[in-house]
This record gives structure tokens, sequence and C-alpha cells, in this order.
């Protein structure tokens, strides 16, 4: 009868997570510039994949456009004013502020993985409100083949917000994150035409 295996036990202590929180004021120093996807857009582009048969594009509204590119945080009325905007609530996605820390990081060195950051801390929420009044910009941008077109969008001039993040103090410290932030805000920003997609809007600092 052959002899049995001798099985070795060993014993894998794993460290406790030590979960904090804190938070972090966002200051802009650049325009944001907002770009929510629009509901008929989506619906077109939903109606296009779907094979079904449309009415065609509408005639352009640039002050609709400009309202549906915005967050809105309150409740956006059916035909909204200026007054409405004036009044209303917007924020942005807080994925857009983690990302541009993460991938700040990463580009200037201080992370050798952008894997180590994306685990060591998390943004409470899906958006962050802006603190600031958004106005109407209109810009000329190159689609397909460099087919000319004008875009409506919201831009927050003067913005800052506040996040409220939650880290595991063993795989990174809030110093270290702030510093992400710092870096990010510099190197990526959020919204359009931010330095990580070759322009200057979108960026901040902490405050």
């Amino acid at each position: 009868m052959a002899n049995a295996k001798k099985v070795e036990q060993t014993t894998v202590s794993i460290p406790a997570l030590d979960i904090r929180e804190f938070d972090i004021r966002i200051v802009g120093d650049t325009p944001l510039i907002s770009h929510a996807w629009d509901e008929k857009a989506k619906l077109m582009m939903l109606q296009k994949q779907m094979k079904k048969a449309t009415n065609g594009r509408e005639a352009r509204d640039p002050f609709a456009e400009f309202v549906s590119s915005l967050y809105w945080l309150s409740e956006k009325p059916e035909a909204p004013t200026m007054d409405d905007v004036m009044n209303g609530k917007f924020g942005f996605p807080v994925i857009a502020f983690k990302a541009a820390a993460v991938d700040g990081g990463f580009q200037s060195g201080v992370l050798d993985k952008k894997t180590t950051a994306r685990g060591a801390f998390h943004i409470s929420g899906e958006m962050a409100e802006i603190e600031g009044v958004p106005t109407m910009r209109e810009d000329m941008v190159r689609i397909g083949m460099g087919t000319a077109d004008l875009r409506y969008r919201a831009e927050f001039q003067t913005w800052a917000t506040t996040l409220h993040v939650r880290y595991n103090a063993r795989a990174m410290s809030m110093e270290q994150i702030i510093n992400l932030f710092n870096i990010g805000g510099f190197a990526c920003g959020v919204g359009e035409w931010r330095p990580g997609k070759d322009g200057s809007n979108g960026m901040f600092h902490v405050e």
C-alpha cells in the first residue's frame, strides 16, 4: 500500500482593513465644461441600433442643448428657463475626479500601477455638487471626416466641490491621496477640453 502524502498546513495572516474617511475640498483653477448625455440623443442612438425608423433631426435649439449638458441634482423642469438654471443645483460625476487623481499619479510616476490607487480609496456617491453658476458657451468642433459643427454646453467659470473620501489607511495615507488629487487636477483635470484631452479646462487644486 502506497504511503499517503504528508499535507503541510500553513497559516496566512491577512491584516485587517483600516477604513478611514475625510472630506476634501476641490477648487477649480480653470472653467469646468459640463457635457451630460442628452436623453433625446441617447434615444436616437438606441433607435438607430434597433433599426427603427426615426423622424430625423429636429431643428437646433442651443438653449435646450445647454440645459441638457448639465447634470441636474435638483428636479429638472419639463421646459426649463434661465431662471430655473440660475436656481437649480448641478453636479458632476465623482468618478471623473478619481480618474484624474489615479491617472495623474500614474503619469507622474507617483504610482507604479493604477490598480493600487483604485482599490485604496473611493469617493462616496455618484455625483458631486458643483458650487457655481453655469453659463452657455458655443464651440466649433470637428466631427467625422473633418466636418465642422457647433456645440452648446454649460460652463462653470468659477467652481468648487467637496468630495467624501473613504480609504484603506494600510494601503495609502490621507496625505498621499491629497497629493494625487493635486497632481491629477493639474495634469488631467475633469470635464470637456481638459488637460488629459489636450485642453486646459477643468483644472483644479485641493484647498
